[in-house]
């Protein structure tokens, strides 16, 4: 399930219902904590998700991914993620 633009599962996340965080996809780029550069990033060029990017990983999602405090467990998992769901996607349209 894509719950995120960056990779990030978000379902079942405590900041959901601590930070009254109604999610990038569901806020138009606009969570918890105020407005989400990588949620306008796809939003921008009418995309759901970072892996449906031409340019994954780019700078940006690698510094949210990657960051050495705020960042992913394990290292660049939202990447992953994103690229996991674009080759979901890949598959099921060829079905």
């Amino acid at each position: 399930m894509i719950d995120s633009r960056c990779g990030l599962h978000c379902t079942g996340c405590a900041y959901k219902e601590t930070h009254g965080c109604g999610g990038c996809i569901e806020t138009n780029g606009h969570p918890f904590h105020g407005e989400c550069p990588v949620a306008v990033c796809c939003q921008n060029q009418g995309i759901v998700h970072c892996g449906e990017c031409g340019e994954i990983p780019c700078e940006l999602l690698m510094r949210y991914s990657c960051d050495p405090d705020q960042g992913d467990t394990p290292h660049g998992a939202r990447i992953a993620q994103c690229i996991k769901w674009a080759r979901e996607k890949d598959c099921a349209q060829r079905e």
